[in-house]
């Protein structure tokens, strides 16, 4: 692990200036541990579909907790109202299938939760308070749509108290995530990405200005803390809290975006257990909308046009539901599948299946 604060200044002839890094000079875990554990407040950004990044936030938070107990994790993968679910399902109230439903894990954020289980698993068993940080989908996407003056009286009461407008720096950064969007002017864009930040911030203030003695680890997208810009500097001006911001290596790499930069080998999350079919919505059911030829499910017996109504008796009623019943099989699981197939001017039949799970097809390589 490598620290920028053990950078080496290096002045060229040239008016530019850049920063040199010595590699072999870099932190131990527990000596990054030790500086982060001097900060109230520590971000460690991610790019979310990331595992190997996801185990180095794990590794940050069980060194730091073990230096100091009385932590919280804030997150910015569950929205604010679902609160009381990430409650239940850290203090072990409910199993973790009825967790992700009651927050809608998968409708609103998406990502495979395997790349955070193991976060979660381990705030559950060390009762560490975990808070749900972020604003509705709804509101961020209202103001990318009309902006902050188009939204109705109902949905202005939603935005977070206080707002600082984005600086030229922030804008410019900006930018460059905005050149990859489309249906939205840059004005709109920058909005809602200042709701998305400062209402993280207002989120984590109100808990740490309540809790004196608690100090947060918070996870987020490093577009919401590089250079400090998003999240960060809003926290602080209403926290006053000291932070360090924790990045991993990747492209774009700049001096100033992170106190410190984690390197580490990449490593991917272990093949998920498929039905080989692709799901879709429709008319309020979950259909199988086609079947891989020779696949899992064409194998046991699915056909296109199937709806789904349960799996391994997880009732299903939308894509979600269907990932939900899935998200930890493995490739050879057998999981048994309830669908209603209709039939020519009959009722429609009730169908069970034994399907044992394939392993997802191999990604193409990227062209050079």
């Amino acid at each position: 692990m490598l620290g920028f604060s053990g950078v080496t200044q290096v002045v060229a002839q040239e008016r530019a200036s850049f920063q040199a890094v010595d590699l072999d000079a870099g932190l131990t875990l527990d000596q990054l541990a030790s500086r982060l554990a001097t900060r109230r407040v520590v971000f460690i950004g991610e790019i979310h579909n990331r595992y190997g990044q996801h185990l180095n936030q794990l590794a940050i938070i069980r060194r730091l907790h073990q230096l100091d107990p009385h932590m919280a994790i804030g997150v910015e993968y569950f929205q604010q109202h679902f609160q009381p679910y990430v409650d239940d399902y850290i203090a072990g109230q409910i199993p973790v299938d009825e967790f992700l439903r009651k927050t809608e894990y998968y409708k609103r954020w998406g990502y495979d939760y395997r790349l955070y289980a193991p976060i979660f698993r381990y705030a559950r068993a060390e009762h560490i308070p975990v808070r749900a940080l972020n604003v509705p989908t709804e509101l961020v996407s209202a103001v990318a749509r009309v902006g902050i003056s188009g939204l109705s009286k109902t949905q202005r009461a939603g935005l977070p108290r206080t707002m600082e407008p984005a600086g030229k720096a922030y804008r410019k950064l900006l930018y460059e995530a905005f050149e990859e969007h489309q249906g939205m002017t840059f004005n709109h864009f920058v909005e809602a990405q200042l709701v998305w930040d400062e209402g993280m911030a207002q989120s984590a203030s109100t808990y740490l200005n309540v809790h004196k003695s608690i100090h947060m680890v918070i996870l987020a997208g490093a577009g919401h803390l590089e250079f400090g810009y998003g999240i960060p500097e809003r926290l602080e001006r209403r926290t006053h809290a000291s932070y360090a911001i924790v990045l991993s290596s990747g492209e774009g790499i700049r001096p100033g975006m992170a106190t410190y930069l984690v390197l580490s080998q990449k490593q991917d999350l272990p093949p998920a257990g498929s039905l080989d079919a692709r799901l879709e919505e429709k008319n309020g059911e979950c259909r199988i909308g086609s079947v891989v030829a020779d696949g899992a499910g064409e194998k046991a017996g699915l056909r296109k046009g199937d709806v789904l109504a349960e799996i391994d008796g997880q009732s299903v009623k939308t894509v979600a539901d269907a990932r939900v019943a899935l998200w930890d099989r493995k490739p050879g699981d057998l999981v048994r599948v309830e669908v209603r197939r209709k039939r020519f001017l009959r009722a429609a039949a009730l169908l069970h299946f034994d399907v044992r799970l394939a392993a997802p097809p191999k990604p193409q390589p990227e062209a050079q």
